[in-house]
């Protein structure tokens, strides 16, 4: 950050003291899954906010039958008592509560900030900087080239959102004092995971060829959608399909994908090795090899 922008130390579990007294124009509150977080924020912060911007996410829809616009059912909390569940807890359940808790906590910050509440809902957040390698994995598997296993239809659905995107629009609908909700993924139209794939080839200028791999096979070698091929859900997933016609028509805005790729291999390559060599998503290239020799032996036989 730049020495000039003041830095506060707190804690959201229980110290919330630098926060007191205080006025703000706006308060962007990025890493909140738990209502209490939300809930004890409020008490130091009502009446002294101007908008209270809650970044949720496209996962309170949980598995929708149609792609959900913004008022689309959210999913139901079904634990004991939402105000005690912690970040350890949240872990546990394999982040199953996480969806729900979110949607409660969008609810906790209507409560507390009511017509000062902006919410919005990303999909996947990629790009540099993603710790999460849930993006990428692609062009760091395309630039090694090769046989790649694409998985899936070639028109299965795409979704995700570079950091910058978001953080750009955001900040733009903050200084535009918005409020209501919206969904923010991308890309503009729709896309199909070739597309994704096809774009990212391009753009590291790879000579990769794509193996595609029917779902049911995958399935068959338990090669999981999103863990095991990031970004890709599966034909039915509706999620994939989540619209964002409300954010596009206040703005939103997206950098092209080849500018996305090719900034996040830079950035990844630029990670000590030890961190290159251990990714935490995707097959590992032994594995991917194996997949497709069994693929390939299964269409031989055909």
């Amino acid at each position: 950050l730049p020495s000039e922008v003041e830095q506060l130390v707190g804690d959201r579990n229980g110290n919330l003291d630098a926060l007191k007294n205080r006025q703000w124009d706006v308060v962007i509150d990025s890493p909140t899954m738990l209502p209490a977080w939300v809930r004890d924020a409020a008490q130091v912060l009502k009446g002294n906010v101007d908008r209270y911007l809650f970044i949720s996410t496209i996962s309170v829809y949980g598995e929708p039958k149609q792609g959900p616009d913004e008022n689309a059912p959210t999913e139901k909390y079904e634990g004991v008592d939402p105000y005690k569940e912690t970040i350890e807890a949240v872990r546990a359940s394999g982040f199953k509560t996480y969806g729900p808790l979110k949607a409660l906590s969008e609810r906790e910050a209507e409560k507390w900030f009511p017509e000062k509440t902006l919410i919005i809902r990303p999909g996947l957040i990629v790009g540099p900087r993603d710790e999460s390698d849930r993006f990428t994995y692609w062009p760091v598997r395309i630039n090694r080239a090769g046989d790649v296993l694409a998985p899936g239809k070639q028109n299965d659905p795409v979704q995700f959102i570079d950091a910058r995107d978001l953080a750009e629009w955001t900040i733009r609908m903050a200084e535009n004092r918005e409020t209501g909700i919206y969904n923010a993924t991308g890309p503009a139209k729709p896309l199909g995971i070739a597309g994704m794939l096809d774009g990212i080839k391009s753009a590291l200028k790879s000579d990769a060829k794509f193996t595609w791999v029917s779902e049911e096979f995958l399935n068959e070698q338990k090669v999981q959608p999103w863990s095991d091929m990031p970004v890709w859900t599966g034909k039915d997933d509706a999620v994939a399909r989540t619209n964002i016609g409300r954010a596009l028509s206040k703005g939103l805005t997206f950098r092209p994908l080849d500018v996305t790729a090719s900034d996040t291999l830079a950035w990844f390559k630029s990670l000590p090795p030890d961190r290159q060599s251990h990714p935490k998503a995707g097959l590992s290239p032994e594995r991917e090899a194996e997949v497709l020799a069994a693929w390939k032996k299964k269409e031989m036989t055909k």
